[in-house]
């Protein structure tokens, strides 16, 4: 097309501006990045640029003289007409649309016009000028998206029927809180709640998880492995009810938050039935004991563990007394539930930790775990069990119109000292039973003689210790403390004067009263001994106010009222608090310290003292040591005996010298028995002892005699010589002076 008009030549440069104007004009034409149409205003084709060409496949002179028509499939045409009439109606510079182009080669494109209309100088229309832009890759691109979305809208519509149809309960909650924020009607339908008691309410909070050591075990597996397969757990209904549950969960985001999906299946029936079988196979039909099979796996397994900790186990045959009369008598529907009933006083006599098991017909046997790792030790306490078993088993068992009486035998046999079988263990207990029957019934017998008579004789001493406590066989011996020679106070030794075998010192009784309680009289006994004699020598004329120490067990001091009884002898004796010294151990420290601070500021409160035994030789924290309401410290014999050999023992002497001065604390030495041990504390700065040195524990009355001996004592004297009447002058082996 020529924008010069030959007909009117311009003038020479005129002419030369509009040529080169022209060449610039063609120049942007061809190399334009769209393409760029001009059509009459009855559609047909008058001139484009290289790109449209490129755009609809053909060469350059083959669309001159076409109409656009020719291009543009059937079903596009429409919109072209459209947007052309729009354009030339008033108002509508351009338009712009979207359609395809058939290609020469005969496939479709997508472009993109913004068509215009070019005026002559008088404002008439003259041709179209079209824009032309290859939007192919960008509908296809749209297309994918459309696709896309339809089929993620497709997948939601199928996840949500399958969420909502599945039998099983799915739930999601939030990682963060635990708060309930999508679930589905088989959860709903299962746990009884409704939508609105779950959703945005925390599990907790609900209280779905029937245990929560399960809620433990599915975090800790999402925590280490973001997801947990098949948890066997426990979840509580609306109603109450517990239903088992097969729970596999993973961790999912969720509208940029992550939360918990987990998928639950209901097995209640299928424990149920599980729990079934496993009783039919290892538990009595009748009496829902463990059977001869299981008991048999918890022996093997005993076994095992004994060897591993070296504490003993022991096994009790327990065989009814002519049971088989009272069956045939009474008939067996009573002789049944006579079974269950001892079944039922069985299990009550045992821990948890125990086993009390069926072997058949009326043959029970009671297994009882970690006992003392003392052979010794672990009889006796198999025979306080077997014995409670005894008195249980023989109480009345009223049924229906009947109240039978039965008595039973039982064999007992501790194991664990070395390598049994578990048909060995099970035969010695029956051996055992028989013994028992033998004996008369209604009794108990060990396997082992030797055992058999070392329990013997631990029950024979346990009755002769509470013989003793009634007949008032156990006496005070006191031990003088001095200071600078001068007598300060006593400690308060508890000795039995046997009938047979003499004045017994604590190693004899006492291990075995702190194992049967027989600690606890005893120690109420000794409490209430030393304060009235606190009182009685208060009042003697020309004896010195001195104190008395009591030593205090851990079981005593915990009892609930032990404040209490301590201030009822104070009142009941008429002793000054002032004088009474209580001696506690480290080892009392360990078991509830804030507990023990409050007993002793209770009882610091009205006046009574507290001296801290054997100290260095526990666990002690200076931590806690500093909060004590103590009063005294005291170097402990091990400590005194070993100091002038043992570089370490000089060293916590001196240690506990220094402390007790920083704490402002009174000191005192125990088991001083030489002079070279005495002169080396008073050189380090411990001037108060106790020990053989000065003078053995002795009976109360013969404590007056020593006033004129030791109240102007120089540091040299001899040792206090006991009255030679007294058995406490008879010579102690250095092994033996215990306290």
């Amino acid at each position: 097309m020529a924008l010069i008009d030959s007909t009117n030549p311009l003038p020479a440069p005129a002419e030369k501006l509009l040529r080169d104007s022209e060449e610039r004009y063609r120049a942007s034409f061809e190399q334009a990045a769209v393409g760029i149409l001009h059509t009459s205003l009855d559609g047909k084709i008058l001139n484009y640029n290289q790109r449209f060409a490129e755009i609809v496949g053909y060469s350059p002179p083959e669309l001159i003289g076409a109409s656009f028509q020719q291009i543009t499939p059937p079903e596009d045409r429409a919109v072209g007409a459209t947007a052309l009439r729009d354009l030339l109606g008033p108002g509508h510079p351009s338009v712009s649309f979207e359609k395809r182009y058939l290609r020469k080669d005969g496939s479709l494109l997508w472009v993109s016009l913004t068509i215009s209309i070019q005026h002559d100088g008088e404002g008439r229309p003259v041709h179209f000028l079209t824009f032309v832009q290859d939007i192919e890759a960008r509908k296809q691109a749209e297309q994918k998206l459309a696709a896309a979305q339809e089929a993620l809208l497709a997948s939601e519509q199928r996840y949500r029927t399958a969420f909502q149809m599945t039998l099983d309960a799915i739930n999601v909650n939030r990682l963060s809180d635990g708060a309930f924020v999508e679930c589905n009607e088989s959860y709903l339908r299962n746990t009884g709640y409704t939508r609105e008691e779950l959703i945005g309410h925390p599990a907790l909070e609900v209280g779905i998880w029937a245990d929560l050591k399960d809620r433990q075990v599915l975090l800790d597996s999402l925590r280490c492995q973001g997801m947990c397969k098949n948890l066997e757990a426990r979840f509580k209904t609306k109603n109450g009810n517990v239903l088992w549950g097969l729970l596999s969960a993973s961790i999912i985001e969720l509208d940029g938050e992550r939360c918990i999906l987990a998928i639950t299946r209901d097995i209640t029936e299928a424990k149920a039935a599980q729990e079934e079988i496993r009783n039919l196979a290892f538990f009595d039909p009748l009496t829902r004991l463990p059977n001869r099979r299981l008991l048999l796996d918890r022996l093997e397994q005993a076994v095992v563990l004994g060897r591993r900790s070296g504490r003993k186990r022991a096994l009790l045959f327990i065989d009814l007394d002519d049971f088989k009369t009272l069956n045939d008598t009474l008939g067996h529907n009573v002789g049944d539930l006579l079974l269950q009933e001892i079944a039922r006083r069985l299990t009550a006599c045992i821990r948890e930790t125990d086993t009390a098991a069926r072997l058949g017909g009326d043959e029970f046997v009671v297994m009882l775990e970690n006992l003392s790792s003392v052979s010794e030790e672990a009889a006796t306490q198999a025979r306080m069990v077997a014995e409670k078993i005894l008195t249980c088993v023989a109480r009345p068992c009223p049924i229906g119109e009947h109240e039978c009486l039965i008595t039973s035998s039982i064999g007992i046999t501790v194991f664990g000292e070395r390598h049994e079988q578990t048909s060995e263990i099970l035969q010695q207990a029956d051996i055992a039973m028989y013994q028992a029957k033998a004996a008369g019934r209604n009794t108990l017998r060990f396997f082992a003689p030797a055992l058999q008579a070392a329990v013997c004789a631990r029950a024979a001493l346990e009755e002769e210790i509470r013989q003793g406590i009634r007949t008032g066989q156990f006496v005070l011996w006191y031990q003088p403390q001095v200071d600078r020679g001068r007598l300060i106070g006593a400690e308060a030794l508890l000795r039995w004067n046997h009938p047979r075998r003499g004045i017994l010192p604590p190693a004899e009784f006492i291990s075995l009263a702190e194992e049967t309680g027989l600690i606890l009289p005893l120690g109420a006994l000794v409490l209430e001994n030393a304060c009235a004699q606190l009182a009685a020598w208060a009042t003697r004329p020309g004896f010195p106010l001195i104190s008395i120490a009591v030593n205090v067990s851990a079981r005593q001091f915990r009892q609930p009222d032990f404040v209490d009884q301590v201030l009822a002898v104070l009142r009941r004796t008429g002793a000054d608090p002032r004088r009474l010294k209580l001696e506690i151990t480290e080892s009392m420290l360990l078991d509830d310290i804030e507990e023990t601070i409050t007993i002793m500021s209770r009882l610091k409160g009205h006046g009574v003292q507290f001296s801290l035994d054997d100290f260095g030789t526990g666990y002690s924290s200076l931590a806690y040591l500093k909060r004590l309401p103590l009063d005294q410290l005291k170097i402990d014999r091990a400590f005194v005996r070993d100091l002038l050999e043992d570089d370490t023992s000089s060293a916590i002497a001196q240690t506990i010298i220094s402390l007790s001065g920083a704490m402002r604390l009174s000191l005192l030495a125990e088991g001083v028995e030489t002079e070279e041990q005495r002169s080396w504390l008073a050189r380090f700065g411990c001037h108060a002892f106790q020990g053989y040195l000065f003078s053995p524990p002795i009976p109360p009355e013969n404590f007056q005699s020593l006033l004129d001996v030791v109240t102007p004592l120089h540091p040299a004297a001899p040792p206090i010589q006991p009255d030679p009447n007294s058995p406490a002058a008879k010579p102690i082996p250095e092994s033996s002076r215990t306290r």
